[in-house]
C-alpha cells in the first residue's frame, strides 16, 4: 500500500553552494517516464503519495472540458494556470465569469495579491480575481453553469464537478485516489503517487488530434490543452516566470505546484514528476530539467540555457558567490 512521502523515500536532489561551501541540501523523489509509460529513472520511492497541488490543474482543466465547456487558446490555459495576476490574466478570468453570467464574488478562492511584482504594485489591494488560482475557479463555475450544477458548493468533494475531476485524475494516473485534502485555494486536492503524476503528465503532453477528429494518442481534451499551453505560455504563469520560460524556450508542458512539486512533459510522452520534501520550489525547475537532460530528452545546451534563465543566483554582498546545482545522482554522475 502506498504511503505519504517521508524522509526514507527520498534522495538528495540539489545542493546550494556558497563560497565553495555546501550550505543547504534539498531531498525528494522523482520519476521520469518514457513515451510508452515505462519508468526511465526513479530517484527515491516513486510509489510514495504526494499532493500534486497546482500540478493537478492540468487534469482539472481537462475535466472542465469533459464537462462540456468550450474553451480554446488562452482561455483554456488560464483554467490550468497559477497566473501572475497581471491585467491580461485578470481579463481572461473576467471573460470566463462573463460567460457564466457571474461576478468575481462567485469565486470561492481566497483573497490574495497578484504574484507578479508589477501587478502587485499596481493593485489597489488583494482580491479573489487576482489570486493565482482564480482562472481555475472561474472555469469551475462555468462548468457548473453549463451543466446546471450548484455554484455555491462547487468546492465540495461530493459535488458533481469534483467527482468528474477525481475520475479524470484516476484515469490519467492509472491509480485510485488514496486521499483527499483541501488545497490552498480551497479546492479538493487528490493524492497520487509520484509515478502516477508523471504518467498523467506524459499522457497530457503527448496527446494529439492527429490529422483527423480522433486523437492519435491519449485524449482529445488533453490534446487541446497541451496545444493551447504551448501556444500561450504566458497565460499559465507569467512573462519571465519559470513555467512560462520553460514552455516558451523548449515547448515543454511545465506546471509547478506548491510545496516543491514540478511536472514537465514533452510531445513524445517523456515526462518527469518530482516532489522536494522540504516544500521549497527553488530547485524544482532545475532538477526537472536536469533529469530530462540525463535521459537525452532535451539537450545539455538547452537545459543549461533554461536553467540559467530560471534559477536564482546565490548572492553575497550583491554579487554571485555560489550556485544552486543538481546532485550527482540527478545528473547521472
Amino acid at each position: 500500500m502506498s504511503h505519504p512521502i517521508g524522509v526514507a523515500d527520498t534522495v538528495e536532489l540539489a545542493i546550494l553552494e556558497r563560497s565553495g561551501f555546501d550550505e543547504s541540501r534539498h531531498i525528494g523523489a522523482a520519476v521520469v517516464v518514457a513515451p510508452n509509460g515505462s519508468i526511465r529513472r526513479e530517484l527515491g520511492d516513486g510509489s510514495a503519495l504526494i499532493f500534486g497541488r497546482s500540478s493537478l490543474k492540468l487534469l482539472q482543466a481537462i475535466a472542465v472540458l469533459r464537462a462540456g465547456v468550450a474553451l480554446e487558446g488562452a482561455e483554456l490555459v488560464i483554467a490550468s494556470a497559477s497566473h501572475g495576476g497581471t491585467a491580461e490574466h485578470v481579463r481572461l478570468v473576467e471573460r470566463l465569469l462573463e460567460r457564466a453570467a457571474l461576478g468575481p464574488d462567485a469565486l470561492r478562492c481566497p483573497i490574495d495579491w497578484p504574484l507578479d511584482g508589477g501587478a502587485r504594485r499596481a493593485a489597489d489591494g488583494p482580491s479573489r480575481i487576482t489570486m493565482n488560482c482564480s482562472g481555475k475557479h472561474a472555469a469551475f463555475l462555468l462548468a457548473c453553469v453549463t451543466n446546471g450544477w450548484p455554484t455555491e458548493t462547487y468546492l465540495d468533494p461530493a459535488h458533481p464537478l469534483q467527482a468528474l475531476i477525481r475520475s479524470t485524475i484516476e484515469e490519467f494516473t492509472g491509480e485510485a485516489v488514496a486521499h483527499v485534502g483541501v488545497d490552498g485555494c480551497g479546492a479538493p486536492v487528490f493524492a497520487t503517487t509520484v509515478r502516477g503524476l508523471a504518467t498523467a503528465v506524459g499522457r497530457v503532453a503527448s496527446a494529439s488530434l492527429g490529422d483527423g477528429a480522433a486523437p492519435s494518442r491519449g485524449d482529445a481534451d488533453a490534446a487541446r490543452l497541451s496545444a493551447a499551453i504551448r501556444a500561450n505560455p504566458w497565460a499559465i504563469d507569467g512573462i519571465g516566470r519559470a513555467n512560462t520560460v520553460v514552455i516558451d524556450e523548449l515547448g515543454i508542458v511545465a506546471k509547478g505546484g506548491a510545496e516543491g512539486v514540478m511536472v514537465m512533459g514533452l510531445e513524445d510522452g517523456t515526462a518527469v514528476a518530482l516532489k522536494i520534501l522540504d516544500g521549497s520550489a527553488r530547485a524544482a525547475t532545475l532538477v526537472a530539467l536536469e533529469l530530462l537532460a540525463s535521459v537525452g530528452a532535451i539537450s545539455r545546451a538547452h537545459a543549461d540555457r533554461v536553467i540559467a534563465l530560471t534559477t536564482d543566483e546565490v548572492l553575497g554582498g550583491g554579487v554571485p558567490v555560489g550556485r544552486l546545482r543538481a546532485s550527482a545522482l540527478v545528473v547521472g554522475r
